[in-house]
């Protein structure tokens, strides 16, 4: 094979995984020819009913180079039936999305305006409503995430998460996709993903977690989850932050609190936003990871290549023109690949150490001992 310009050889392309690309988005399929040029690992999620089975089947010809992800997304949650308690709705379809798009609540404003306002809405509503599928019980969607869980013993979560930005557009898969002005409760939101994430836990699951305009939402589903499922629990598990866009700050307070959080950062997102470079330098070297997020699986090394460029160059990490064995190394010696193979490595095993809290009388006694 000969390689693409910039790349570096096969032998380093191996111990590349681009933790996070969505292969099965391609409206024109994943074609073996490029499969078979593929040099490195990747992390294919799925996120919606129709590309469960495309995961399923991508991992299935290429076990070696695919790690499959199972789960729904936050864009398509409206299409999951689920009531306040998680358990399934018995709302038929309209009275389901009215209840997610029309909620009924105390108004005070009783403006001209706003009686137009809610005209329109209606209006949009009724006429978005025969496109809309009927909605999926929970169970079922659930059952399916368990049996391919199950069925693959390497598989993921993934891509699950939280969108506070995201408005539904009147047909995904349109070009252009035209949205409507319907956007999906976070209650609901958090409910389809509580639910996934409890049966992540369960069966002992990696996490690729989406968050986008949601940050306080995240942090606080983190510290449920944490205390909910018990940090012994919770911290046999990896959860990545996919194209993390925390600021600096609220990442090293992740970092402190959770053990068992990664950040992983994109080309394609990170490098929109001006803290990507505090973000990279903020990261403990053993927490972090890359990713491609693309669709197009002939794009994937290239920019999961161009975004370990960038960690390079932040963390003062050489870049590897060739590849040795780790024991002719000393840690202070290796390069970027390496070690962001070895932070995959780690995330990938989970079972992270949860900290020993002192006792307050060795904690009495330390403290006298060492008074400065």
């Amino acid at each position: 094979m000969v390689n693409e310009p910039d790349l570096p050889s096969t032998d380093i392309l191996r111990h590349i995984v681009d933790v996070h690309c969505h292969p099965t988005d391609a409206p024109e399929g994943v074609s073996s020819d490029s499969m078979d040029k593929l040099r490195i690992t990747i992390c294919a999620m799925s996120s919606m009913q129709s590309d469960q089975i495309k995961v399923r089947d991508l991992h299935t010809r290429y076990p070696e180079k695919v790690v499959p992800c199972f789960g729904y997304h936050p864009w398509f949650s409206h299409l999951i039936s689920m009531g306040a308690t998680g358990l399934d709705s018995s709302l038929n379809k309209e009275e389901h999305y009215r209840r997610l798009f029309l909620p009924t609540s105390a108004r005070t404003d009783h403006s001209d305006e706003a009686s137009s306002n809610d005209n329109a809405l209606e209006t949009e509503f009724r006429t978005i409503l025969p496109s809309l599928p009927e909605p999926r019980p929970s169970s079922e969607v659930l059952t399916e995430l368990r049996e391919n869980l199950t069925f693959f013993p390497n598989a993921m979560l993934g891509e699950v998460g939280l969108d506070r930005a995201f408005h539904v557009p009147v047909d995904y898969h349109a070009v252009p996709r035209i949205l409507t002005s319907f956007s999906i409760p976070l209650e609901h939101q958090l409910t389809v993903l509580e639910a996934q994430l409890d049966l992540a836990v369960e069966l002992g699951r990696n996490v690729s977690m989406h968050s986008v305009k949601a940050q306080q939402a995240t942090l606080d589903l983190l510290g449920r989850m944490k205390k909910k499922h018990g940090a012994e629990r919770w911290n046999r598990i990896s959860v990545d932050m996919h194209s993390c866009g925390l600021s600096p700050q609220t990442w090293r307070d992740v970092e402190k609190k959770y053990e068992n959080m990664f950040l992983s950062l994109s080309a394609v997102i990170n490098s929109k936003h001006a803290n990507l470079r505090p973000l990279i330098a903020s990261c403990s070297p053993n927490r972090i990871l890359v990713e491609s997020d693309y669709h197009d699986i002939d794009m994937c090394t290239t920019q999961t290549w161009d975004i370990i460029k960038v960690v390079a160059e932040v963390k003062g990490w050489p870049i590897e023109t060739d590849w040795v064995d780790d024991d002719q190394l000393e840690e202070e010696q290796w390069g970027v690949v390496r070690r962001l193979e070895k932070n995959w490595l780690r995330f990938k095993h989970g079972c992270h150490t949860v900290p020993q809290k002192k006792s307050k009388k060795r904690q009495d006694l330390y403290d006298s001992d060492n008074p400065n």
